[in-house]
Formats: C-alpha cells, structure tokens, sequence
C-alpha cells in the first residue's frame, strides 16, 4: 500500500532554512504527481507545491515563491521540498502527498497522506 514518511522538520529562526524529505514506498513513484502541503493551528489544510509525474512541471503557492523548491529522486523514492528564507507563518505541520495527478494543488483532491512533520518558525 502506498506510504509516505515525512522527516527533516525542526525550530528554525526566521531567515533560516530546512530541507523536508518524504520517503515514498508501496507505489511506483515515477508514475504519480507530488505534493507538499501544510496546516497552521486553526488553519485549513493548504497546497504548498505540487510537481508532475510526466513532465515535472511544478506549482508554487504565491506565499512560498521564490523561496521554496519541490524536487523528487524516483530512483531513490525520495521527495524533497527545500526551504529558505522561513518566515514565522510558515509555521505549520508540513505534509508529503501523492495521486495519479494533482489538477489544483489542492487538498481537496484527496491524495494519499503522510503523518506531517512539523516546521517551527520563531526566534
């Protein structure tokens, strides 16, 4: 069955950054869209970026552009969001997210779920 395990959240001081990994198993990574997505305390659950299976083309949430960049290994079944520049609202449960595609980046679509790591943002 399909799995995803998210590692590689902390406390970072604003300007700082982290690097999420999500190791994927049960599944054929090559063949399925990434994503990463995060909750705030009170907040709904939000698309941060998402990444193709085919082409790779990838989709920033305007809050993150610029300072975050999603990657994946399908040889290694790893998948990768890099962040810089953190922010103290960027504070959040960041979460690993798979499917066949992702048309909206949007949790909505119901994609598989990992447990979420938690990246804090404060000083």
């Amino acid at each position: 069955q399909v799995q995803l395990v998210e590692s590689g959240g902390g406390l970072v001081q604003p300007g700082g950054s982290l690097r999420l990994s999500c190791a994927a198993s049960g599944f054929t990574l090559d063949d399925y869209a990434i994503g990463w997505f995060r909750q705030a305390p009170g907040k709904e659950r939000e698309g941060v970026s998402c990444m193709s299976s085919g082409d790779g083309s990838t989709y920033y949430a305007d809050s993150v552009k610029g300072r975050f960049t999603i990657s994946r290994d399908n040889a290694k079944n790893m998948v990768y969001l890099q962040m810089n520049s953190l922010k103290p609202e960027d504070t959040a449960r960041y979460y690993c997210a798979t499917d066949r595609q992702f048309y909206y980046c949007s949790p909505s679509e119901h994609p598989y779920w990992g447990q979420g790591t938690q990246v804090t943002v404060s000083s």
